[in-house]
């Protein structure tokens, strides 16, 4: 597997495999990505900062798509709760991941987190930061597997609530 940066023509397998995420949680009665967002404008913009990534196996296919950026996030900025490290030094944050369904179950988030902390590593930034729904309880599952510790709730820029997350890359 590898990653890279998104370009124009991946935007319609980010569609697809975003569509198909939002379908999945539907059927979870999760309330996530319900109302219009992420949508083709938001990964357009992504593409444009080169914060827009995409994951391919092996057979080049691309398998998973996310956001990933070290410029801040101004939801962040308030917080019911408490950061592990101040908002404001530098940190990264991961949005819109979403995997294809038929490469669901297959370690490609794992692969996704793992990627991104090296690169923080390397980049010697000591923070990456998440958040999620509520009802996301499988991604609230896989961030807590990988250490990162619950910091409190924050507000979207649409004004709904999520969990905030976030690890100490050492």
């Amino acid at each position: 597997m590898k990653i890279r940066h998104a370009i124009t023509a991946d935007i319609p397998r980010i569609i697809k495999i975003i569509a198909d995420a939002k379908v999945m949680l539907r059927s979870l009665n999760i309330d996530q990505w319900q109302n219009g967002y992420p949508n083709k404008t938001q990964i357009e913009n992504d593409i444009d900062n080169k914060e827009s990534y995409v994951v391919l196996n092996d057979e080049y296919q691309i398998v998973a798509t996310t956001m990933f950026s070290i410029n801040g996030e101004p939801t962040y900025k308030v917080i019911e709760g408490n950061w592990l490290i101040d908002e404001t030094e530098k940190y990264g944050v991961i949005h819109r991941l979403a995997t294809a369904k038929e490469f669901r179950k297959h370690g490609i988030a794992a692969y996704v987190f793992n990627h991104f902390h090296d690169f923080l590593k390397q980049e010697k930034i000591q923070s990456l930061k998440i958040d999620t729904h509520q009802d996301n309880h499988g991604m609230q599952f896989l961030v807590k597997k990988f250490g990162y510790q619950y910091c409190g709730t924050i507000q979207t820029s649409y004004g709904d609530k999520r969990l905030a997350f976030e690890k100490i890359i050492e």
